[in-house]
Formats: C-alpha cells, structure tokens, sequence
C-alpha cells in the first residue's frame, strides 16, 4: 500500500480547494479538517472523499466562496447559515462562534443549516479544548440507516463527538457513528473486496447481510445496538438529527441530500442542506478549569489501570486515534491503491500532482 506524507497530501488537497474556487483561507481550513480524518486512523472520511467533494461543487451543490452568517442568535445560541459552502469550512467557522459565546456566557450552542458534509465530528469537537472548554459536535447525513424494524432508511450515520479537556493526561476525546458501522467503511470494504461483519447492514427485504453492497443494493445500514439493541442506536441518531436540523431549519430524516453527486436532492426539500450542531462549554463556568483537569487526569489514569482481560488493555477514548496521529505524522499515510487513482484523477483534472 503506498504511503504519503502529510505535507505531501496537504499541499495536494489545498490545491484543489483553491482550483474549486475556495479563497486561500478556506482552501487550508478545509485540507486541515479532511486531513485531520486521516491522521488519526479514520482512512473513510480523509482524502479518500475529495473526489466527492469535487463531484459535489462540479455538480453545482457546494458553493466554494460561501458567506456563512448568523441569521438568529441570543447571547449563548446561534443559528448560522453556512450557504451552501463545504462542511469542512462552515464547521469550524460555526464552532468559533459556539467558542466565542462561551467565552462571553459560560457555553455556547450552535445549529447549521444550509451545509455539506463536515468530515469527522472529532476534529470540531476538539477546536474548544486550547480554550479549556468541552466540545461537543453533532451531524446528520444521507439517509442509509433504517431504524429499528424499518425497511426505509430515513437516518444518516448521525455521528457524536465529545472532547473534555484533560492536564498530564492525553484529552478525553470520543467521536462515533450512531450506527453499528460508518458508511465509509462499507465504502473501503467494497474497495478491497471483504465481507461485512455480521449487524452492519440489511438486505432491501430487511434481512441481516455481510455484503460489503448491501447499502448500495437497496439495503440499509443498522443503529447501533445491533439484533437487541438497535432501538439505542436509532434513538441517539434520531436526536443528532433533531438537533441538527429540526432545530436549525436544514432537511432531516430522508431530505437530507445525498453525498454522492449523482443522486438528486429530494425535489421537495423540508429545509437547506444538512445541518450540525455544536456546544462549547467552558470548564470554568462549573468549577476551576485547574481543578477539573487535575480530576480528569485521576478518572483517566483510573480507568486506563484498570484490570483488563488477558491480551487486551482497557483504553480511553480518543486513545487510539492519538496514537495513530503521532505514528502517521513521522512515517506518513497508507492509501489504497483505489485512493490514489482516484487522487490521480481528480489531480490531472485540475493539473495538480499529487
């Protein structure tokens, strides 16, 4: 599998933002959230997308030179308007103001309407941790999942992150999928030609399927929980998608317009775009950023020597990832060959070598 260089993609990717259109700023905000995917291990929503993000702007859904803007606030909550701009850029913009309403207020809460697909909800709910601050970032997404006894799929992959803020100890940062499986895993199975693992995804006829096209095939992708406890999962998407886009005015449920360019939004839209949902919360609003710190890295260190099983070790979230992005920074990121011809491609399009 070849490997490259963070600054190697880096230079690649903001290349093509720029050749898209997107002013410089942007251009580096966007490659610095989609890479931020790649460095820590989480290869499905990396550059592996950026060809979905060009299908997406040459299909005239993604305004490159968005005015993301507030269109109703009070002093802790905003709704921003990211104006059909990439996920990747009217994220961290709409998280800044999350911030920058807790600085003034304790917390600050946040939802978009009128975005794209924002990469991983990690990297957004990390921006408040410098500020000694807890993130929390929300999405929603194409309908693939079907909810509990469903055969429609009327939810995305609705993912939820937290961040909290920790002093020795690495920070406490947990970023997941309310499904039993992201769709870009499916995505990377189907690249390499594996099955599924078993409580991933179901036939269109609902029943249970390890084939990496089950999705694509008219099936659907499972809540997280599996055979007994989908019901957990369906309910922890279905409250991303209300307070994503119930809350902001953006599509929910099976509005939500589809990553993929060459499926049509719903010719019906309940809203604009898909939509997120960002908090900041300021340690010291609850007690003295210090003290809490000291506290976070006791539960860390707790927890971490906890007796584990024989062969495994007992981790904290956000443990894996870390580890990922130190390895990847030193000796650079493995893409599938897939990956790289479509990098290839997307590269000769706008005369940018990878």
């Amino acid at each position: 599998m070849p490997t490259f260089s963070y600054t190697q993609l880096f230079t690649f990717t903001e290349r093509v933002f720029r050749r898209i259109g997107c002013p410089e700023a942007d251009a580096t905000l966007a490659t610095e959230t989609l890479l931020s995917a790649d460095l820590r291990g989480i290869d499905s929503h990396g550059v592996a997308r950026l060809m979905g993000y060009v299908r997406l702007w040459e299909a005239g859904r993604i305004n490159a030179t968005p005015r993301v803007g507030i269109t109703y606030e009070t002093p802790s909550t905003a709704v921003v308007d990211g104006d059909g701009g990439l996920g990747l850029v009217v994220g961290p913009k709409a998280m800044r103001i999350a911030i920058e309403k807790a600085q003034q207020v304790g917390s600050g809460w946040v939802s978009v309407k009128n975005s794209n697909h924002f990469g991983i909800a990690g990297y957004h709910a990390m921006l408040p941790l410098a500020h000694d601050m807890i993130g929390i970032a929300m999405t929603n997404a194409s309908p693939l999942v079907a909810p509990t006894y469903s055969l429609d799929r009327l939810l995305g992959t609705n993912p939820i992150a937290v961040a909290v803020p920790a002093g020795e100890q690495p920070d406490f940062v947990a970023d997941m999928a309310t499904t039993t499986a992201a769709n870009g895993k499916l995505e990377i199975a189907q690249r390499k030609g594996t099955p599924l693992p078993e409580g991933w995804a179901q036939t269109a006829d609902g029943q249970p399927s390890t084939d990496a096209n089950a999705v694509k095939n008219g099936g659907a992708l499972l809540p997280l929980g599996g055979a007994t406890g989908s019901h957990k999962g369906y309910a922890l998407g279905s409250i991303v998608d209300i307070f994503s886009a119930v809350l902001s005015g953006a599509n929910y449920g099976p509005w939500v317009p589809p990553f993929v360019a060459f499926l049509q939004p719903s010719a019906n839209p309940v809203g604009q775009g898909l939509g997120h949902f960002f908090g900041a919360m300021r340690v010291d609003a609850f007690r003295p950023a210090d003290e809490f710190k000291a506290h976070m890295d006791n539960w860390i260190a707790t927890f971490r020597s906890a007796q584990a099983v024989e062969g495994k070790k007992v981790l904290i979230p956000g443990d894996p990832e870390r580890e990922m992005a130190a390895h990847r920074l030193l000796d650079g990121i493995p893409l599938l060959d897939a990956v790289v011809k479509d990098l290839e491609g997307v590269g000769a399009k706008f005369g940018v070598k990878l």
